[in-house]
């Protein structure tokens, strides 16, 4: 071959070879029509498009001017390795004023929603050369030692290690004078270099969510640490070293072993909070006992230890970890030794010792249910949302304790709660234990053998037992009336039968049949593992409808319905079989099971009732409701509520919201969809940011967008061609809040619109108002409810939709200044939307007194946006035209640890800083400086 010939390397042909193909294929990757530009004044991003690399190749092979200016690059790195590797190595040569470099995976995702990582192992060593370089990002990729060429990068200030495969971190670490962040959680760290205490500079480090069991003493020499974060590791001690470190503020230990704490830590002069919790501590020196930011809860404080002394010899066992996840957190590591560990969901787990052979990360979502993750029978209630453990199918050496936080279902009587779960691509319910803390904290906990989906249902009770070809007796322990005899012979091997009974109010049925005589027994449900049919007929004994005797009966009056699978009809099947009648009890036989009812009379077709009958024992009565909040009127609550909790809830609504009197009564299934639509003129405004439960489905997963950048954000994941999707469950809170828009004038005059309630799915073909649907109201009838919204009149120069649900009266504003960069209402609504509930730390870290943030959770409680906007805007609107208000800003991000939203922040001042300094050179103000030193904002993006 051409590289042969020419004496090259095998290696390095095929690294060459790589870059030529890159080159010959960008043609058509370079042209993408509609694609934002790639390269925006100083800052290429290329980790949001797929083909980075051959892009960077491309520009890098054209020679453009334009590589020098760039300070800030983005790269995914789920990409090929070579082409990855061959592509950095082009960075130093062409990029020399590289100032920033993010090489993160996690933009992927696998089928189930799980973040996935990069391909990234290690690093071109030529990227040493890059003497500029103050920021690298490697998190969520697959790096096993760090790369050599990192403690070589002499400018370093920043370093993001966070979600690798890293179990060391080597001594020339120590050798970075300038860096100032280091955060390498989410790794498999045992020890930690003694060089780390040489970091003079290093003002935040997170080792948290590592294996680290004890800390070197030379990390008291980290003179300017500010923040230490060693949560979920196995620290049983503290070094006294820890004593030095004079600047630190913030130390957080929670969820290690610890058995004790040095008192010196007491003594740290500007320490403002220190987590301790879930340890081992039983006694802590009085200093801490009584300081104020302290956090002990989750200790065994008080408490004796251990009795009995264990024998000369024998080995020690340390006490279980104890993990408690906070809401940024969705995975954790298991090890051998076990664990017990409490979600931020609410959720428990208890992992025994040797539960796993080796170490093993476990996920968890809790997502909101719907009907292809809720199978329900016809008689089940969903009593919590749906939890997600991951990895799937993988078998633990012993069985895990399982607690999951249920509501109190609201009927008891012949009915059980069971955690029902996925196993080999069928749900199946698993032996359920219930343990009460309060009243109306109640959990449901079983043992799991391996991790799948898991949910809460309410069933009737159920009975089972395996027939063996002897024959046997099933009873049911709740109508031990109800029996089924399997003579001998019934089945040649042995087979799993299960019994449901479900009650049947006499009321109901009177008032279906406008017979004041008819009755009904209770439904039987039957079902069996194995062939379809018995070999021999088996007798099923039901007892008589109430008030029956079968001295006094009349016959023809009797019925016995089947229901025929899978049409889901019922039959009149009296003619077919043989009934023995005793005082208070049927019987009959059959040969393979379904459902079976007995029904007293005098209507002679039957099987039409029973179905509409049926339908009535499932059916919930509810009311809608849709109510605008008194100070938004733009946002608007919508739900539906059982009859027993609507003026209960109104009355608590009320305080804060205004609307119309609630439907009339509405009848649904468990897990009927339906969905909300505005008419007359009212929208949904689906730019707005999705509620707060919508960080259930992927907490902790990083988002692969730009959400600061001015392009519109995405629609709610809820709102189909402007509709509201919902999903009813009878005993969970079926409630969504939107905010609504129009097209109309409203300086002019109010906007008297409507929303109407639809059974279903959204049609691909929704009409604007279904006028022909509510002649006929009943489950049959689309059409279910509307209710009156009203838009009030604009007064003054606010236009539609600027209020975007703040409940602030805001005038313009711009933070900062023309040099630095400023930050718009704009983007500081869509930080707001960011923020979540981390919004409090960032509050304090702002200055903001303890006193005012709960006066803004008392004012606006049940809605997190609300506070979040409100706390924002109102320091936003004390700090206009003061001096480094932005800077103070993007400092309490990182100091609450949203470094993400940070980054963001730094981007957009950048951006405008860029623009103001062009304008100056276009209008002659100022000539170009090529030597200037950038700002300190963007130093550290």
């Amino acid at each position: 071959m051409a590289a042969v010939a020419e004496g090259l390397e095998p290696e390095a042909a095929a690294t060459e070879d790589a870059a030529q193909d890159a080159v010959d294929t960008v043609d058509a990757v370079d042209a993408e029509p509609g694609d934002p530009p790639l390269l925006v004044g100083s800052r290429l991003s290329l980790d949001l498009y797929p083909g980075g690399c051959q892009r960077l190749l491309h520009l890098c092979a054209r020679q453009s001017p334009q590589l020098l200016e760039v300070q800030f690059m983005q790269l995914s790195s789920h990409e090929d390795p070579r082409l990855l590797e061959t592509t950095l190595a082009q960075v130093p040569c062409s990029l020399r004023h590289l100032r920033s470099l993010v090489l993160r995976g996690g933009q992927q995702r696998d089928v189930l929603g799980a973040c996935l990582r990069g391909s990234l192992t290690t690093l071109p060593a030529g990227l040493s050369g890059l003497t500029h370089l103050a920021h690298l990002d490697l998190s969520f990729n697959s790096l096993e030692t760090l790369p050599g060429c990192i403690p070589q990068m002499h400018g370093l200030s920043t370093l993001l290690l966070s979600h690798n495969h890293l179990s060391e971190l080597p001594e020339a670490l120590g050798a970075l004078p300038a860096l100032t962040f280091l955060y390498v959680t989410h790794n498999c760290l045992r020890t930690l270099p003694k060089a780390l205490g040489a970091l003079s500079t290093l003002q935040c480090l997170d080792l948290s969510q590592n294996l680290l069991d004890t800390l070197p003493p030379e990390i008291g020499g980290l003179s300017s640490l500010t923040e230490l974060n060693l949560a979920s590791n196995r620290l049983q001690s503290l070094p006294a070293s820890l004593a030095g470190l004079r600047s630190l503020r913030l130390l957080v230990l929670h969820s290690n072993l610890l058995t004790s704490v040095p008192t010196s830590l007491a003594h740290l002069p500007l320490l403002t909070r220190l987590d301790l919790r879930d340890n081992q501590l039983r006694d802590v020196p009085p200093e801490l006992l009584d300081a104020p930011f302290v956090r002990l809860r989750g200790n065994p404080l008080g408490e004796a230890p251990p009795a009995l002394p264990s024998p000369p010899g024998t080995p020690t066992i340390p006490e279980m970890p104890r993990l408690f996840l906070n809401s940024d957190l969705d995975s954790f590591l298991v090890t051998p030794q076990g664990c017990s560990v409490t979600l931020a969901c609410g959720v428990r787990l208890q992992f025994p010792a040797g539960a796993t052979a080796t170490p093993v990360s476990i996920r968890y979502r809790l997502r909101l249910p719907e009907p292809r993750l809720v199978p329900l029978g016809p008689h089940d209630s969903l009593l919590s949302h749906v939890l997600e453990l991951q990895p799937h199918g993988v078998a633990f050496q012993q069985e895990v304790g399982l607690w999951l936080l249920f509501v109190p279902p609201r009927a008891r009587r012949c009915r059980e709660v069971v955690v029902r779960t996925l196993n080999d691509d069928s749900w199946s319910d698993l032996e359920t234990h219930l343990e009460e803390e309060t009243p109306k904290r109640l959990w449901a906990h079983c043992q799991v053998p391996h991790f799948s989906w898991f949910l809460v249902v309410s069933r009737p009770v159920s009975n089972a037992c395996l027939v063996p070809p002897e024959g046997t007796l099933l009873y049911s322990s709740g109508h031990p009336g109800v029996k089924v005899t399997f003579p001998p012979g019934a089945t040649d091997e042995p087979r799993q039968v299960y019994m449901q009974v479900v009650r049947v109010a006499s009321g109901e049925l009177r008032a279906l049949l406008e017979e004041p005589g008819a009755a009904a027994s209770p439904l039987l449900c039957l079902s069996q593992s194995g062939p379809p049919s018995f070999l021999q007929p088996v007798t099923v004994q039901l007892p008589l409808p109430p008030g029956v005797t079968g001295l006094s009966l009349d016959r023809s009056c009797l019925h016995l319905l089947y229901r025929t699978p899978p049409e889901a009809t019922w039959d009149d099947i009296t003619t077919q079989v043989a009934l023995e009648l005793t005082h208070l009890y049927a019987r009959f036989r059959v040969t393979h099971f379904s459902w079976y009812w007995l029904w007293y009379t005098a209507k002679t077709r039957v099987e039409g009732l029973a179905r509409k009958a049926w339908e009535r024992l499932r059916l919930h009565r509810v009311s809608l409701i849709a109510l605008q909040r008194r100070r938004d009127p733009e946002q608007v609550l919508l739900q539906c509520l059982p009859l027993s909790k609507v003026d209960a809830t109104l009355r608590r609504l009320l305080e804060r919201y205004r609307g119309p009197e609630p439907s009339d009564t509405v009848e649904m299934f468990e897990g009927e969809k339906f969905f909300a639509a505005f008419e007359k003129g009212i929208d949904v405004d689906a730019g707005m940011p999705p509620p707060p439960w919508g960080r259930w489905v992927d907490a902790g997963v990083c988002s692969p967008g730009s959400p600061l950048n001015p392009s519109p954000p995405p629609d709610r994941p809820d709102c189909v061609q402007g509709r509201v999707c919902f999903v009813f469950y009878s005993h969970l809170k079926n409630v969504k809040e939107v905010y609504v828009t129009t097209t109309l004038d409203r300086q002019a005059q109010a906007v008297r619109g409507q929303v109407s309630f639809y059974r279903g799915a959204v049609p691909e073909d929704v009409p604007e108002e279904a006028e022909a649907a509510r002649h006929r109201k009943g489950t049959d009838s689309p059409w279910m409810a509307t209710l009156p919204i009203k838009l009030p009149r604009l007064r003054g120069s606010k236009a539609p939709g600027q209020g975007q649900g703040t409940s602030l009266s805001l005038a313009p504003l711009n933070l900062g200044d023309a040099e630095t960069g400023f930050l718009t209402q704009s983007n500081l609504l869509n930080v707001a939307g960011r923020l979540g509930p981390d919004w409090p730390a960032v509050a304090l870290h702002l200055g903001m007194p303890y006193r005012e943030l709960q006066r803004i959770r008392h004012e606006f409680r049940d809605d997190l946006d609300g506070q979040i906007r409100h706390m924002l805007f109102s320091w936003a609107e004390r700090q206009a035209g003061q001096p480094g208000a932005v800077g103070r800003l993007v400092q309490a991000l990182e100091q609450s640890d949203r470094l993400d939203v940070a980054e963001e922040v730094r981007a957009v001042l950048e951006l405008g800083r860029q623009k103001y300094e062009d304008s100056i050179q276009r209008t002659g103000l100022a000539p170009p400086d090529p030597s200037a030193s950038p700002s300190p904002e963007s130093a550290q993006a």
